[in-house]
């Protein structure tokens, strides 16, 4: 796995043109990612490790401006201009922030479990900060992150990957979280958008991504049925099917 700026990331299909940039969510890393959307054919996938998670060295950072610094110099590192971002939770707040501050590195937005805005429950920021308390808020981050469908294997493959994360990292992800607003500037938004929710996502409910998807010019919503927050990981494929049909407009865009 190599690494550059200080970030710990996977390359797929090094010979695709189409750079793609998956931005995983709070105490999160790559892995996050199924292999269905890693490995999507057709495009060059970059599967990062934000600063103090996965793979990658550091502390974690408390904004989300923050991270978007993190990644800006990630790509001047690899070398890469602009690309497709494509970020679930925290990481489409980033790609947000990204899309505002540096509109120049952006091809297109993939946005997964995202709003305007994303506050967090003062309980998990609370228990974060305890270690007495901090399975609490691993279990509590994982059911409220599922559907009522979703096997139990997969919430306790979750909650043990959650349960690795520094406690300092996880709540320096939700103090970022919630110091998150830009409903105010998501009309200068203007390269494509993919808004992509679970129907019972219950950490992000689909009114607000409906707010969100509505606030951007060039945005579309996808719902999919049966799946919560964690929608990459309960519909991996169909996930991966609805990013594949947009960035085959977006490839298309490109060479028009």
């Amino acid at each position: 796995m190599p690494e550059d700026a200080g970030l710990h990331y996977q390359i797929y299909n090094r010979d695709e043109m189409l750079p793609v940039v998956l931005i995983h969510g709070a105490g999160g890393n790559y892995l996050y990612w199924p292999s269905e959307i890693r490995r999507m054919p057709g495009v060059r996938v970059y599967a990062l490790d934000l600063p103090g998670h996965g793979k990658s060295a550091g502390t974690g950072q408390q904004s989300i401006s923050a991270y978007v610094g993190s990644i800006v110099q990630w790509l001047q590192a690899v070398g890469l201009h602009r690309a497709v971002f494509v970020g679930h939770s925290m990481g489409g707040a980033i790609a947000l922030r990204l899309a505002l501050e540096h509109p120049g590195n952006l091809l297109a937005l993939g946005l997964i479990a995202t709003s305007i805005s994303m506050r967090v429950n003062p309980t998990l920021i609370n228990d974060t900060a305890n270690k007495t308390h901090f399975e609490r808020a691993v279990k509590n981050v994982i059911s409220w992150s599922f559907s009522s469908q979703a096997p139990e294997s997969l919430k306790n493959t979750a909650f043990k990957r959650l349960a690795k994360t520094r406690p300092s990292v996880l709540q320096g992800d939700f103090l970022a979280c919630d110091g998150f607003n830009v409903h105010d500037r998501l009309g200068e938004i203007s390269c494509p958008v993919l808004v992509l929710c679970g129907i019972e996502d219950k950490m992000t409910p689909m009114g607000r991504v409906e707010q969100l998807a509505d606030a951007i010019p060039q945005a579309r919503l996808e719902v999919i049925s049966e799946a919560g927050h964690m929608v990459m990981l309960e519909k991996p494929r169909a996930v991966a099917d609805i990013l594949q049909r947009f960035l085959q407009e977006i490839k298309f865009l490109e060479t028009s």
